[in-house]
């Protein structure tokens, strides 16, 4: 069922997008702490659920984004919605770095794990960018190859990162003292624990739930927004609803940081933004106008690019692990911020018709 919200002005629109925003809020707050319990209770380790559970419920919201703005045939706004989430993460996590950390974060994250996890993300965006360049030479029922390879890419990923992860190939040398979680959250972590597991993963669901409904929300009014405001899906896509979207993940690593659980904030955000790029896959199923990549714009191809080379000087700081700050934000926390913000002077020149 699609509702009609061009039938209501802007700033009603404006309204339900805010109350949809506050529910994936409230949600998704839960579920980083659902997560964690999860990981210490089956074994299964941050990174993976981080990568897989959290990353997967986080995401909920391009996932209703997605299929939705595909489905009305709005691909501009599909495609700039996952590759403006992944900058928009990337900037968020520098933020909180600023904000909760005292130190650079990924100081504080010496698992190698976490670098291979940033490994794949470069290359589903690199095989995003490929797809665009070279184009799609084989579709079946308008679902293209490109976007296959890359969803089949992502599945490859996850059994690569538990296998890491449950390996001991090699570990950092200096490892950092770790910040003591807050009471509040402790005290959480002890209510959930007499819980049981059955308990904890219903839990999870229905919170889940809530976000995946308030997403497939935000999808149809960011479309209205975009001929209302006279913006243009293109931006809108990257910023309003990518916004939105990121709430999850951002409340999310939030909470994990708040437990000091700096390894799950980071894969949580790695682990999200690779699945963002596989629902390109999800956007090609339901977008009935051609093949997805042969609709992506250069606004779309310019995000792609912006998500690697923030997603590169995040591997940087994992790999130099240097707890170096300016104004309590590490330098690669620093210059990700910068370079997003410069980023979207670019992406707005594009829709305003600035020369490049």
């Amino acid at each position: 069922m699609m509702f009609n919200f061009a039938n209501y002005p802007v700033w009603i629109n404006l309204v339900i997008f805010a109350l949809a925003g506050g529910i994936v809020c409230f949600s998704g707050a839960r579920l980083s702490i659902y997560a964690d319990t999860i990981a210490d209770r089956t074994g299964w380790g941050r990174a993976f659920i981080g990568a897989l559970l959290l990353g997967g419920a986080a995401s909920l919201p391009e996932i209703a984004t997605t299929t939705t703005a595909s489905a009305i045939g709005n691909a501009s706004l599909a495609a700039n919605n996952l590759l403006g989430e992944i900058g928009m993460q990337m900037a968020i996590l520098a933020l909180i770095d600023l904000v909760m950390v005292k130190g650079a974060l990924t100081f504080f994250a010496p698992q190698p794990v976490l670098m291979l996890g940033g490994v794949i993300l470069v290359t589903l965006l690199g095989l995003v960018l490929a797809a665009n360049a070279v184009g799609e030479f084989v579709s079946l029922f308008g679902i293209g190859l490109w976007s296959l390879i890359v969803f089949s890419a992502y599945l490859i990923s996850l059994y690569m990162i538990q296998r890491y992860e449950r390996q001991d190939y090699w570990r950092a040398v200096t490892l950092p003292h770790q910040p003591a979680a807050e009471v509040t959250e402790q005290r959480r972590q002890e209510k959930l624990h007499q819980l049981s597991l059955k308990k904890i993963f219903l839990y999870f669901a229905v919170n889940s739930f809530f976000v995946l409904i308030a997403g497939w929300i935000l999808a149809q009014i960011g479309d209205t927004l975009g001929e209302e405001t006279a913006m243009g899906s293109s931006f809108i896509g990257a910023t309003l609803l990518a916004l939105a979207t990121s709430l999850p993940e951002a409340i999310t690593t939030i909470s994990a940081v708040r437990l000091g659980a700096f390894d799950l904030a980071i894969s949580n955000i790695f682990g999200s933004n690779a699945l963002t790029v596989s629902l390109f896959f999800i956007a090609d199923i339901f977008y009935r106008e051609g093949t997805i990549f042969a609709a992506m714009d250069r606004p779309s191809m310019f995000m792609a690019a912006l998500a690697i080379v923030l997603t590169c000087v995040f591997l940087w700081g994992l790999l130099e692990r240097d707890n170096q700050t300016i104004y309590r934000m590490g330098v690669d926390s620093t210059i990700v911020i910068s370079i997003y913000f410069g980023g979207l002077l670019l992406l707005y020149s594009f829709n305003n018709g600035v020369p490049t």
